[in-house]
């Protein structure tokens, strides 16, 4: 079976390491931590990067270090130069869209407004690679969309997520496991 490159999407920076936008980068370290990884920096694509193993497969996990709305810059140049396919790619974003906590697999799709998820398409040239979203809950009246993904989250939002962080790496090691169908009709 091919390596699989994990991607979670988010902000470089300790300002940005507890708001909802950042819920990628959370379970790709969740990932990294039940495999002992260890993410670096990488001198070849502008990420922090390091080889796992997940369900028994060999799987790299990345952290782009480029913001958000450029996310592509880093997960273009980390497949191609590992020889990897956009089908070897899942990536792992927060979805404003979703209720807190629910999760959402697809193999493939539009960004749905997402710039992150809209730069990877961007850099690939395909939308067909699979993503887990993660919902951070919808924007209260009057809060504009930049605001809520930037904020943080509250204290019983922080203990939801704490556990749907555990959930979507659960999910992402299913389907590692047992492709994206299954992982979807067990997750969705």
């Amino acid at each position: 079976m091919a390596v699989k490159l994990i991607v979670g999407l988010g902000n470089p920076g300790k300002e940005y390491k507890t708001t909802r936008h950042n819920v990628g980068f959370d379970v790709v370290e969740e990932l990294a931590a039940r495999g002992q990884a260890t993410l670096r920096r990488s001198w070849r694509a502008p990420a922090r990067v390091g080889r796992s193993r997940l369900e028994g497969e060999e799987v790299l996990l990345a952290l782009p270090q480029t913001f958000m709305n450029r996310s592509g810059q880093a997960v273009g140049p980390l497949l191609r130069r590992k020889g990897l396919k956009p089908a070897d790619l899942i990536v792992v974003l927060d979805d404003v869209e979703l209720k807190l906590g629910q999760l959402r697999i697809r193999k493939q799709g539009s960004a749905g407004g997402h710039k992150g998820l809209d730069s990877v398409i961007g850099a690939l040239g395909t939308d067909e690679f699979v993503r887990v979203r993660v919902g951070i809950g919808p924007r209260p009246p009057g809060e504009d969309l930049v605001g809520h993904v930037l904020a943080p989250f509250t204290a019983r939002e922080r203990e939801e997520m704490a556990e749907a962080v555990k959930r979507a790496a659960d999910a992402v090691a299913a389907v590692v496991r047992d492709g994206a169908d299954r992982a979807m009709n067990d997750f969705n």
